[in-house]
This record gives structure tokens, sequence and C-alpha cells, in this order.
């Protein structure tokens, strides 16, 4: 097993200022809705609960992600990133029933809002504030490797949409007087952050269950065939785990069966080099070594080796598919 890191930065600190922005963007809807007595407002003031919640989940999420392996988790605590995605997709999707039920109900009981204008400036800052941390934490969490991050900053960003629909539902209401639109803006975008609540839990969970990522696999293919060499005979079963920033990569090298075993282990180090050097993630390494078989020599391009039994037939190009085929690879193929 080897391990090539490329130093990851700690998003310990950046992540701790969301949750602290979180709190004082809570506060400044809470005084929005104060104002303004806006269920809609008042809905978007609940949902930044939420944020202030999951922000400080992410934080020890981080903390425990950053801590190194031991005994009783030889692959480090990454994957708790998942688990405190996963339940942030679910306050997500908790804050958006609250406020479809908030306005369900302000529809059925004629809610009437008051001093929209003061509202409408609080709550329009505090979108403007949201939408920036959120593409900030996006950006870096894409940067770093960082699920927690990345959900964070989705949070955010649906978060600013939704105080998007409150202001536009404010402005309208003061405009037109049809007290109904507050609730019914409210309504729209509290399914909408269900539906983001939803693609961060299924993105969780393919990270728990390790799901392939054929995306990955297909840029460590291109990567392979664009700089392969004639002994590289074979490379297959393939898998790729995710651990916080990092991963973990399994597969099997099939090379010439007469090579020393320092040859053989040299070759093996070439394709670690290649992959890590051409990613910006911290990659643990288990390759297994197999030796050719003659049923090889029918894809082996090493003209010269000096006992090939069978002649050459074809090239077996290599594609998401093809290096996570659990067998050996055959002219068949």
């Amino acid at each position: 097993m080897s391990e090539i890191k490329n130093s990851p930065k700690t998003n310990f600190t950046f992540q701790r200022n969301v949750a602290i922005v979180g709190i004082i963007l809570f506060l400044g809807k809470l005084l929005a809705w104060h104002f303004t007595n806006s269920d809609a407002v008042f809905s978007d003031a609940m949902e930044s609960i939420v944020n202030i919640i999951a922000a400080f989940m992410g934080l020890y999420s981080l903390y425990l992600a950053a801590k190194p392996k031991d005994v009783d988790h030889p692959y480090g605590h990454g994957k708790v990133e998942f688990v405190t995605s996963g339940v942030e997709g679910a306050l997500i999707i908790f804050a958006g029933v609250i406020i479809i039920v908030q306005s369900v109900n302000s529809l059925l009981q004629g809610n009437i809002p008051k001093q929209l204008d003061w509202g409408i400036w609080i709550v329009a800052a505090t979108a403007v504030i949201n939408y920036l941390m959120g593409h900030i934490s996006t950006k870096k969490g894409i940067q770093e490797n960082s699920l927690v991050l990345q959900s964070s900053g989705k949070h955010l960003k649906s978060d600013t949409f939704t105080t998007i629909g409150v202001v536009v539902s404010l402005i309208l209401v003061q405009l037109t007087k049809l007290y109904w639109i507050d609730a019914v803006v409210a309504l729209l975008f509290g399914s909408y952050i269900m539906f983001v609540g939803y693609k961060i839990i299924r993105k969780s969970l393919s990270g728990i269950m390790d799901e392939a990522d054929l995306g990955m696999l297909q840029e460590i293919a291109k990567l392979l065939n664009e700089n392969r060499k004639r002994q590289w005979m074979d490379v297959h079963n393939m898998r790729i785990q995710q651990h916080g920033s990092g991963l973990h990569i399994d597969a099997h090298l099939t090379l010439p069966w007469y090579y020393e075993l320092r040859k053989a282990h040299n070759e093996m180090e070439e394709v670690y080099k290649l992959i890590a050097q051409n990613t910006d993630r911290t990659i643990e390494f288990n390759f297994h070594l197999d030796d050719c078989k003659p049923t090889s020599c029918e894809i082996c391009e090493l003209w010269e080796c000096p006992v090939r039994q069978r002649p050459f037939v074809k090239k077996i190009e290599w594609n998401a598919k093809t290096i996570a085929q659990e067998g050996k690879h055959s002219v068949d193929d």
C-alpha cells in the first residue's frame, strides 16, 4: 500500500466563519420579521436556524475528518463528511416542510404583513451576504474536495433564493396589497429547497455506499491511455473510495511474468505517481500485481517480448468500464 499526499488545506476556520455569519443573518431576519409580521420572513428566519445547525455540524465533521488514522479507523475519519452532509440535507428538507406548512397556514388565516419597507431592505441585505458566503463555500469545497463545504455552499445558495423570493413577495404585496402573494411565493421556494435537500442526501448516500464514480474512473482511464507504456498490459478491477478530501484506489496491474520484483514494483510506482501528479487530492494506493498469461499475448503490444506465445490481435482501450472490469481482459472483450 502506498500513499501520496498533495498537502490539502484545512477548512476548519472557513467553516467556523460560515457558522458565525449564519448566526448574524438569523438575527437580522428575526429583526425583519419583527418589523413586518410576514409569515414568509418568519419562515426564512426558521430556515436560517437550519443553516446555523448545519454549519456547526460541518465544523465538527471537518474536525473529525482532519484527525489522523488510528487502530479503530485504518482509513481515517473522512467519511464523517458524508454523514453530516446527509443530516444537513435532511434538515434542509425539514426546513422546506416548515415553510410550506407556515405558508398554507398563512393562506388559510389571511395574515396581513406590515412595515414592509424595513423588511425589504433588511432581508435583501441578508440575501446578498448569504449568496456571497454560499458561492465562496461552494468554490472552496470544490477546490479542497470537501463535501461539507460544498453542501454548506449549496445550502446557503438555496437559502438565498428563498430569501429573494421573500423580498419579491414583500415588494409585490406592498405594491398590490394582495397579501396572499407573500405565502404563495414562500410555498414555491419551500418546495425548491426540499429538492435541494434531496440532492444533497443523494450525494452523501452515494459516498457512504461507495457508489462508483464513473466520471473519476473515466478521467483516470484517459490519463493512463495518454501515458500508456507497452509493458502495462492491463489495468482492471479498479475501485475508488472517497474519505473526506482523500481517495483510496485499488486496482490490478498486469506486467510481464518474467519481471523481477524490483522492476515490477518500479512500474507500479510509476502508475501511482502518474495519477497523483495529475490530481490535487491525497491518494492512498493499493495495487495488486498480476503476471501475464498466454492469453495476454493477444492484447500485448510489447513486440520485443522474448517469451511471446501467441500473436497480437487487438489493443484494449481503457475507459471507465474496462478498468473497472473484475477479471483480466482478453481478446474477446
